[in-house]
């Protein structure tokens, strides 16, 4: 039987909830040793609704940190994912921070430089990566089926699906919007099909169009416009150093019947592909133009030998791997890093009204 990895939560709130803390139960080798959120309260409330009853609790991390743990979830607002992923760091444990990295570039980058430093595990949790449909394209990719892939398009679209719970608005915790919560996925996939991390420029166009309405129709019910301080949309245009294009659309809310989230639009010399109605990948053969749509059988792309297609179940696989059998990460804290400096660049370009070029920053 494979041995427990023990593990402490930091950060009770909607992901934990809804994502990390159902898939470690179902991963079955992790172990949660200790909850803490500045609520007492609820950290003891998860405690109890996961099973842990020997679990401690802490509403200081720092304490946390000095327990006997193999590994740390931040799972906090974003402006804190640096200071309590780097003190985990260097206390000796490994790291799976929620995304995206950081609320900074140079908050990320002191993440990536600790992670150095200290030679512990640091990944990024872009659970996304994992889908069948990911894992698919990422070895069609990798196998050159698409040829040089130069033009690239990011999708993350709402039509109207503001999350009103937590800071999501707040963009002193969070950072942004849209943009910073659910593109970040969208370009995460698109640089990893791709395998290109090299941004020569960016510009960004940042919009709060919505943000005011009171009538909204929200999926969520409606949102609060005092507390709405962040943009409701964001749209960025990424030149690579090898001369290829990405074009990023983000929004929570939009007048927009085109809806996509978490997918990328590929453009190659040899193919296409789309996650539009499934994946479909694109090309010419024998002098017509065909679209295939691969059967997605999930034993055929899994990360690990193991049983089920959940990504989020897969994600927590490949941390255990990781942290316990010493196997690599799949998603690296540099690539992860890239992701957060191009967004950094959407956003700055968007309040200067000019380009941001990489080589100056």
């Amino acid at each position: 039987m494979d041995k427990k990895m023990r593990v402490g939560i930091v950060g009770c709130g909607g992901i934990a909830r809804g994502k990390h803390l159902p898939a470690i139960r179902e991963q079955g080798n992790i172990e949660v040793a200790a909850f803490c959120d500045l609520i007492e309260e609820r950290a003891v409330d998860y405690r109890e609704k996961y099973g842990w009853p020997d679990a401690k609790i802490f509403t200081d991390y720092r304490e946390m940190l000095k327990e006997d743990l193999d590994a740390v979830y931040v799972l906090t607002p974003n402006k804190a994912h640096s200071t309590i992923t780097i003190d985990a760091l260097h206390a000796g444990k490994n790291v799976m921070c929620e995304k995206p990295m950081a609320k900074t570039a140079a908050d990320a980058k002191a993440m990536l430089d600790a992670a150095k430093e200290t030679g512990k595990v640091l990944t990024i949790g872009y659970q996304n990566r994992y889908r069948p449909d990911s894992t698919y394209l990422k070895r069609s990719c990798d196998n050159g089926d698409l040829g040089d892939i130069y033009v690239a398009k990011a999708h993350a679209i709402r039509r109207r699906a503001v999350p009103t719970w937590g800071v999501f608005l707040d963009e002193e915790a969070q950072g942004g919007g849209p943009l910073i919560d659910i593109g970040t996925h969208a370009l995460d996939l698109t640089l990893w099909m791709m395998d290109n991390y090299q941004p020569e420029s960016v510009m960004g166009s940042v919009y709060k169009k919505l943000g005011d309405q009171t009538e909204t129709a929200n999926a969520w019910g409606d949102w609060d416009p005092k507390k709405y301080t962040v943009e409701d949309s964001a749209f960025g245009f990424i030149k690579m150093k090898n001369g290829a294009t990405i074009m990023l659309e983000s929004a929570w809310a939009l007048n927009s019947l085109e809806v996509d989230e978490a997918k990328t639009t590929l453009c190659g010399t040899k193919a296409g592909a789309d996650m539009k109605d499934g994946l479909r990948i694109n090309s010419v053969k024998y002098n017509k133009q065909i679209v295939e749509k691969p059967e997605l059988d999930p034993a055929g792309v899994a990360f690990y030998d193991g049983k089920g297609e959940n990504p989020d179940v897969i994600e927590q696989q490949v941390f255990y791997d990781a942290v316990m059998n010493g196997k690599d990460v799949v998603v690296k804290p540099e690539q992860a890093f890239v992701v957060t400096q191009i967004l950094e660049a959407i956003y700055q370009s968007a309040r200067t009204g000019k380009p941001v070029y990489f080589d100056e920053k």
